[in-house]
């Protein structure tokens, strides 16, 4: 045995390699306890511990290819199409990371069992739900979606037509004025309602039966299944009492005939479709979010091509084409200004409705709207890389996740059917062995208003529904959800932690100060720091430049330029000496004399500027300041944070004055400078180790280890692809107030799922028994199927109504 441990997931080598299969010579590894994920690779299990959850031999490992199921339990066993193992029986698992094999393809999926993926529209093979899009592409047409709601909505219509006439002849005995004609109580009226009820069952309601008989014959028993027997059994039994009245016992003969229930079995039908149209109808509307979305690309573009403007289709731009974008259009793609100037209007990212001015070498996204120039554009991201795509994407991605309060649903609905089986059949035999005569027509009327009643699809659309909303409205406000997870785990959190540079700054840091020492003229004291600096990568030394440029100074290029890491530059500029950086750097490099410079430095540091030490031919020359400006919304940002009950800790790799300086103008909590990226993880683990339900918020590369480590990792949109990677939460708009609306929809989104839980819970606890008759031995009140199907069919639907309201919430 290897018990050698993982140093990420913590597993042994045995237990992070003991699931494999084996296919077409390849060996596929899973981690058993971790993430499920799956790899390929040529190293025996014994060299692949933790792989799965980042750990050893990354270089080697490539996607797992093709098959779209597998067994975790037996080697060799794939299959491209849900079902179950033939080896074990155990329900093959969806490899996670398999590919839909025509790219850009439309895939259909079930919102109560996400795992459920085909390429073509039909229903969920364990729920029986219509499945939805799941990639749908821009500008794709509404037909196909909207085919399942309008061949339910045909079936309701026609069999509303053909069950009221049922209804009214079954109830018009309680018209003293009709109740006395022969042919409503006689022969004929028996025959018309077999005649209209009989389409109305096997043909409007032929969907329920086909879906029923799937999840019997695949053991995934699921609300159809109720219906298909509830219904097929009134039916039935009305069909053989009216044409073989002899088969039944002479005690449920009244004036010679057997009593028929088609119209219990017609209205639950024509109801239960009703239900099914209000469902498809609501759910339309939960997907508003990404059709808003894919809604802000524009269908074509203008391709710059030899002899004029060629108009192609949005799909059909590739990266390096020129595009031309005229006055009103929108952005076709991500890329960048080449020609031209115009003003263009990023409310959809920057929230802000004033126009930003674009000229040439500067940025344009895809879905901004141009204003009243015109300009050519060269297209550096396109389809699902552009900024658009990955928000459309990541959108459709969380609203199919599944959150961990769902856990408690999904366990009731795993043995919900049975038991409602279970209640229905000791319905019938209670009723059969103590109920009033007719015993058998009210024990088989009661146990199918059992069957009829119970909704275990209200339980299972009650998470997922109120996700899919409340993502689609975090998306319009900026916010966006990686996974349910991160949202609910957002509502418990007591501590912020927050980057300084691009969080609570702008992180475009500016020269504030240039003070030379006395001798030195200023103008040039600032030309030969900003003449060196222009060769470092550092953004301080950025500012340096661009500040001498403001100055409109000339620069001349260093000689021997050389960097030392977290200390400075230094080099030859016009002959002379140059060292800038920190006094350490300084005195290493053999200059002494820095303490009335330190001194200064200080209360620099104490306003919230950084300071770089310069030194000209050995000798101390001054310091130059840089200040990176606290966002204009930081302040309220933080008020509203700690409304919300939060405490916000900062965590900088500044120095501790200028940090301190910061965090007393904004009135943060705690602060931690001069600190590490390793620093900031262990923070944050010392954090939670104290009991803290710890969100982190960062832009960097140097972030991404701590937004991993945090319970909720929040990235500025700002800020660099690795973080927004990292993290659970991303704001579009790189404002700290999104963190404030972000605490809210949580707040407001896991609301939504406990009504809905508890309603469903409540609907079922207490429908169930009242059709089953337990008021009637003390009321004398049965629950009619009829009233049963429509009961059930309001719920569903009452749980989607519930969840659309989060589109109306306020953050």
């Amino acid at each position: 045995m290897n018990e050698t441990k993982d140093p990420v997931c913590g597993m042994t080598v045995d237990e992070a390699t003991a699931l494999h299969a084996e296919r077409e010579g390849q060996t596929f590894y899973f981690c058993s306890e971790h993430c499920r994920t799956q790899f390929m690779s040529d190293e025996p299990s014994a060299k692949r511990p933790g792989a799965c959850c980042g750990g050893h031999g990354q270089k080697t490992v490539k996607p797992a290819p093709a098959a779209k199921y597998f067994c975790p339990m037996c080697p060799g066993v794939a299959a491209d199409k849900a079902g179950d193992c033939p080896k074990c029986g155990m329900a093959l698992e969806r490899n996670p990371s398999w590919v839909p094999p025509k790219e850009g393809g439309t895939i259909y999926t079930c919102p109560m069992h996400p795992e459920v993926q085909q390429d073509h529209p039909g229903e969920c093979p364990k729920c029986g739900m219509a499945l939805e899009r799941m990639n749908a592409p821009a500008g794709a047409v509404d037909e196909e979606e909207n085919a399942e709601l309008n061949d339910m909505t045909r079936r309701f219509w026609i069999g509303a037509v053909l069950t009221l006439p049922v209804f009214f002849l079954a109830m018009s005995h309680l018209i003293p004025a009709l109740g006395r004609q022969p042919w409503i109580t006689g022969d004929v009226s028996r025959w018309i309602q077999f005649v209209l009820t009989t389409p109305v069952v096997l043909w409007a309601g032929w969907p329920f039966f086909k879906r029923g008989w799937r999840s019997v014959m695949s053991m995934n028993l699921n609300m159809f299944t109720l219906i298909a027997i509830g219904v097929g059994a009134a039916y039935v039994f009305s069909a053989v009492a009216m044409l073989l009245p002899d088969l039944f016992p002479h005690s449920m003969h009244h004036g010679g005939k057997v009593g028929i229930y088609f119209e219990a079995a017609g209205m639950v039908t024509v109801l239960v479709l009703l239900g099914q149209v209000l469902e498809l109808r609501a759910r339309s509307r939960t997907g508003s979010a990404i059709k808003a979305l894919l809604n802000l690309a524009p269908p074509t573009a203008r391709k710059v091509v030899q002899g004029g403007d060629e108009e192609v289709p949005l799909d059909q731009v590739q990266v390096g084409d020129q595009l031309r974008v005229v006055p009103g259009d929108k952005v076709p793609v991500d890329g960048e200004v080449v020609d031209g100037h115009s003003s263009v209007e990023e409310s959809m990212i920057t929230g802000e409705p004033l126009p930003v001015e674009k000229g040439v070498g500067d940025k344009v996204t895809g879905g901004t709207v141009n204003g009243s120039g015109s300009f050519v554009m060269k297209a550096e991201r396109v389809g699902n890389d552009t900024l658009l795509g990955q928000i459309v994407t990541m959108v459709a991605e969380a609203q199919r996740s599944r959150a961990p309060i769902q856990g408690l649903a999904d366990k009731v609905a795993g043995i919900f059917v049975p038991a409602v089986l279970a209640v229905s059949v000791i319905t019938f035999v209670v009723w059969m062995w103590a109920g009033p005569e007719p015993r058998l027509a009210h024990a088989i009327v009661n146990a199918v208003a059992v069957l009829i009643i119970a909704c275990p699809c209200a339980l299972g659309l009650a998470t997922p529904m109120s996700i899919m909303v409340g993502v689609g409205r975090g998306a319009q406000m900026g916010v966006l959800v990686k996974n349910a997870e991160a949202l609910e785990l957002l509502e418990h959190v007591t501590t912020l932690v927050v980057d300084k540079t691009g969080t609570l700054t702008e992180g475009k840091p500016r020269l504030v100060d240039v003070l030379p020492e006395e001798g030195l003229e200023k103008n040039e004291f600032l030309r030969l720091a900003a003449s060196l600096e222009q060769n470092s990568e550092h953004p301080l030394a950025a500012a340096i430049v661009l500040g001498a440029k403001d100055q409109k100074l000339t620069l001349e290029d260093a000689k021997d330029f050389r960097s030392v890491t977290a200390g400075g530059v230094s080099g030859t500029v016009a002959g002379r000496r140059v060292l800038v950086g920190k006094p350490e750097f300084l005195r290493n490099e053999k200059v002494s004399g820095l303490e009335p410079l330190v001194a200064t430095a200080v209360k620099l540091q104490e306003d919230g500027k950084t300071a770089m030490f310069v030194a000209i031919d050995g000798k101390p020359a001054g310091i130059l300041a840089v200040a990176d400006p606290i966002k204009e919304t930081t302040a309220e940002a933080i008020k509203d944070l700690h409304a919300l009950g939060l405490k916000l800790v900062m965590l900088t790799g500044d120095n501790r004055r200028t940090a301190a300086a910061v965090a007393k103008q904004l009135g943060l909590d705690a602060v931690e400078a001069e600190i590490e990226p390793a620093g900031k993880v262990a923070h944050v683990k010392k954090l939670r180790d104290e009991g803290q339900h710890v969100a982190m918020a960062g832009d960097g590369i140097n972030d991404a280890p701590a937004l991993s480590e945090a319970e909720v990792g929040i990235a500025m949109g700002t800020g660099t692809d690795v973080a927004m990677q990292s993290a659970g939460i991303t704001l579009v708009k790189g404002d700290l107030r999104g963190i404030a609306q972000a605490i809210r929809l949580s707040r407001a989104t896991m609301s939504n799922i406990r009504q809905n839980l508890v309603f469903a819970f409540l609907y079922n606890a207490l429908g169930i028994p009242i059709a089953a008759g337990v008021l009637y031995p003390f009321f004398g009140l049965l629950l009619s199927p009829i009233i049963a199907g429509a009961a059930m069919s309001l719920s569903s639907v009452s749980v989607i109504t519930n969840a659309l309201r989060l589109r109306r919430v306020k953050l």
